[in-house]
């Protein structure tokens, strides 16, 4: 046997459709559709309780059909007009954008901070700065005075 418990349908007789049968059915649907209509118009004029028996009977495609569903957070899709929508109203962000202009913000904050030498990294920054410089005006020192040197020197030859 194969998996699944299925048997193979090979070598069975085909089946089918009766066309009498095929008529009936045609018939069948052609009078509910003809009667549902009716019942339409009479239901109009009749209770809101009826009312509430048409959303019922309402043809539902796929699951809908065979399941009743009860879920609060489905949102059903509204189709709006030209003329309800709203052009100037504020245009809500995604979290993406959102992050992006806080990191922006943040960065602009941090670099005006930076600038004024009040981060940690600028203070490490003009420290560093202020060595080199220091560092820089000694070696200028000993440059002129190597200079100084060497033209007392060469003025005593």
């Amino acid at each position: 046997m194969p998996r699944g418990g299925r048997k193979g349908h090979k070598g069975r007789g085909k089946q089918f459709s009766n066309p009498e049968e095929i008529d009936r059915q045609m018939r069948v649907q052609r009078e509910l559709e003809a009667n549902g209509g009716a019942e339409k118009e009479e239901s109009a004029g009749s209770d809101e309780d009826s009312s509430s028996d048409e959303d019922l009977s309402k043809k539902k495609s796929g699951v809908e059909g065979i399941i009743e569903i009860e879920n609060p957070n489905r949102i059903s899709q509204k189709n709006k007009k030209v003329t309800e929508i709203d052009i100037e109203a504020p245009k809500e962000l995604t979290r993406r954008e959102r992050e992006e202009i806080e990191k922006q913000k943040a960065k602009e904050r941090y670099m005006k901070l930076h600038l004024e030498g009040k981060t940690d990294q600028a203070r490490a920054d003009l420290a560093r700065l202020a060595i080199i410089k220091k560092q820089r005006e000694d070696a200028a020192k000993k440059r002129d005075e190597l200079k100084k040197d060497t033209d007392e020197s060469k003025a005593k030859r």
